[in-house]
């Protein structure tokens, strides 16, 4: 028995190691010292007889047979950690990870009035600045994702589209002067880039054939929520999601200069483990965020005529 407690502290320990590519970052998590978590693949790779990484440079990286060891590891130490959630005093919270955007703009809104209507379901809301939006249910603490994507989840995670990603340019009231502009203007405007890549505004004029307009000037932002409110301020044109600037169009602190909406194909997705012992919980949350969508909001420009 001492023998196997210890091969399990050995197998989690080259579990994490896999992860991060590095003993370092490993025994950091946890809590131990390079030297042990080290020991303890030496340890595994005694047991069975052969290498499970390839330690030629600074950056550990998998053998074969260390990469098949950790595919399944990585499910089984989650299958454990769903046994114990089971009882703990948290087990009827969700863990619930989302961009930081989409928390400020529209979910912290839903989730207060989810609260309101079920006392049984508390949700722990993680808001996190995410370039591309991503979860490792496997590695990372939560129960649930909220995330912007194109559909395609890995077969074991479970998903439900909330609502469709459509782009579309906004500014303050007084930043333009012509009512209908047409897009030569927007050689003399100032274009705010909520991301770093300027990929929003690419796409947006790409879909309008218009990519001879320039993007490479103007501010660039970390997050759409940043470009939002520099447009609020009067510092120029952003692209935005619909969905999430809606309050402040319907309010009139923007307004769409053009009024070519783009679908980009993407959407806001809730995904979850299929395995998860939390599934009710999850259908209750997701049923509930689902209600919140106006069936408006689906429809794209439209949208803006409702």
């Amino acid at each position: 028995m001492s023998e196997r407690i210890q091969a399990l502290h050995a197998l989690r320990a080259f579990e994490v190691a896999s992860r991060y590519g590095s003993f370092t970052r490993a025994a950091k998590e946890l809590a131990l010292t390079q030297g042990a978590v080290s020991h303890h693949v030496k340890t595994l790779e005694d047991l069975f007889g052969c290498s499970l990484f390839d330690r030629r440079g600074p950056k550990l990286h998998l053998t074969e047979q260390g990469r098949s060891l950790a595919q399944e590891l990585k499910v089984g130490f989650k299958i454990i950690e769903n046994a114990c959630a089971l009882l703990r005093h948290d087990r009827y919270a969700l863990r619930l990870k989302a961009p930081s955007t989409l928390t400020v703009r529209w979910l912290l809104r839903a989730l207060d009035g989810f609260k309101k209507v079920d006392d049984t379901c508390a949700v722990q809301l993680s808001s996190v600045w995410m370039d591309i939006d991503s979860v490792d249910f496997y590695s990372e603490p939560f129960d649930c994702a909220i995330l912007l994507s194109d559909g395609r989840f890995p077969t074991e995670v479970e998903s439900l589209k909330l609502f469709d990603e459509w782009l579309i340019p906004v500014c303050h009231p007084d930043y333009l002067d012509q009512a209908k502009p047409d897009l030569s203007v927007l050689a003399h405007c100032e274009l705010l880039h909520p991301s770093p890549d300027r990929r929003d505004w690419r796409r947006w004029l790409a879909r309008l054939d218009a990519l001879h307009v320039g993007i490479d000037q103007g501010q660039v932002f970390d997050t759409l929520d940043q470009g939002i409110s520099a447009a609020q301020q009067g510092l120029g044109i952003s692209v935005v999601d619909l969905v999430l600037a809606s309050t402040d169009l319907k309010a009139g602190r923007l307004v769409t200069p053009f009024k070519q909406a783009v679908a980009t194909g993407d959407g806001y997705y809730m995904t979850w483990l299929k395995s998860s012992p939390k599934a009710w919980q999850m259908q209750k949350l997701r049923d509930y965020l689902l209600s919140q969508v106006p069936p408006a909001m689906q429809r794209g420009i439209q949208y803006l005529y409702e």
